[in-house]
């Protein structure tokens, strides 16, 4: 059974991704961090690698997708309040981010999300209760 995820996003930017995400209040592993790549820590078991997109290439036979105009993945992250879901957004949008939809509320579940500098899609959801049987 796996530990713990290592996210791999290809970024134009380091820096400029760097600083988007500690405005997020996110943090990173020095450890794995240099001028091609850094570690994002998101939680003790949820770690994103951004990667310069030359980088990123060494990794993969195929051509690295451009988030702007398509989507690979969605990636989503739980929070802990629908407050808490607003503040994040908000916050990725005061780092240059942008809002791509409008929040859903589902009732048992309600969410929103930002697209960061490199056109990757992030939910953040909130779960308050047991979703409908299907």
């Amino acid at each position: 059974m796996a530990t713990n995820i290592f996210i791999n996003l290809p970024v134009r930017d380091l820096q400029k991704s760097i600083k988007f995400f500690a405005h997020l209040g996110y943090s990173f592993n020095q450890h794995y961090t240099d001028e091609s790549a850094t570690c994002m820590i998101v939680d003790e078991n949820i770690f994103v690698m951004l990667l310069t997109e030359t980088r990123f290439k060494e990794f993969t036979p195929k051509p690295v997708s451009d988030a702007h105009t398509s989507t690979e993945v969605l990636l989503c992250l739980q929070v802990e309040s629908r407050e808490a879901v607003t503040a994040l957004v908000n916050k990725a949008i005061e780092a240059g981010g942008s809002a791509y939809k409008e929040p859903q509320d589902h009732g048992f579940m309600y969410g929103h999300g930002y697209q960061d500098l490199d056109g990757h899609l992030w939910e953040v959801v909130y779960m308050s209760g047991e979703p409908p049987k299907a």
